[in-house]
């Protein structure tokens, strides 16, 4: 019985780095070259670069109504 649980880990783990070998890999220098543009292109949207006006902001602070 341990034997054939075995022979099907074994055919899981080949499966797996068939699937592996199969993948288009990218050189380290494009993608981060890619990623650079990206952020250029994307950093007017980007709130943590431009801020964000209080009116749109989810997390500002609730007003608290008081009465005296």
């Amino acid at each position: 019985m341990s034997g054939s649980s075995s022979i099907m880990a074994i055919k899981k783990i080949v499966q797996q780095l068939r699937f592996e070998a199969g993948v288009n890999r990218v050189k380290v220098s494009q993608a981060a070259a890619d990623l650079q543009q990206f952020c250029l292109q994307n950093a007017q949207q980007d709130p943590l670069l431009t801020g964000m006006s209080s009116s749109n902001n989810p997390f500002r602070p609730q007003k608290v109504c008081s009465f005296l």
